[in-house]
């Protein structure tokens, strides 16, 4: 199963996907905030789309960011195409690491016992 993390700059896409890999799971990142094309998120077919957010705040905690509110407005709209089609859109300000990882294997698990099921109905 295929998981495309996408989110924007600093909101912990990279250390979600390491979690995800050390937890077995094949994620993946997509730098879709950096792209102009809209449905880029959907180029390698994954089989769940996992966008992360976070607000300037949150990511001046995180890191040293020499960009401002308007950048990160057009990563916002450089993702709405993602936002739009995401199984799972989690607004990280107030998680750390392991509680975003946590809900995404949640979430996963959730998903695999739905689709199991729809997959013994048919």
């Amino acid at each position: 199963m295929k998981i495309a993390i996408v989110g924007v700059c600093a909101s912990g896409k990279t250390t979600l996907v390491a979690g995800l890999k050390a937890a077995g799971y094949d994620a993946y990142n997509v730098a879709q905030e950096h792209s102009g094309i809209h449905d880029f998120w959907a180029k390698r077919h994954p089989d769940i789309l996992v966008m992360i957010d976070a607000t300037m705040p949150a990511i001046h905690k995180r890191r040293v960011v020499y960009w401002d509110e308007s950048r990160l407005e057009v990563q916002h709209k450089r993702l709405a195409d993602a936002k739009a089609h995401a199984d799972l859109y989690i607004q990280t300000d107030q998680y750390n690491a392991q509680q975003v990882r946590d809900k995404v294997i949640n979430f996963i698990q959730e998903y695999r016992k739905r689709k199991t099921k729809g997959d013994e109905l048919s």
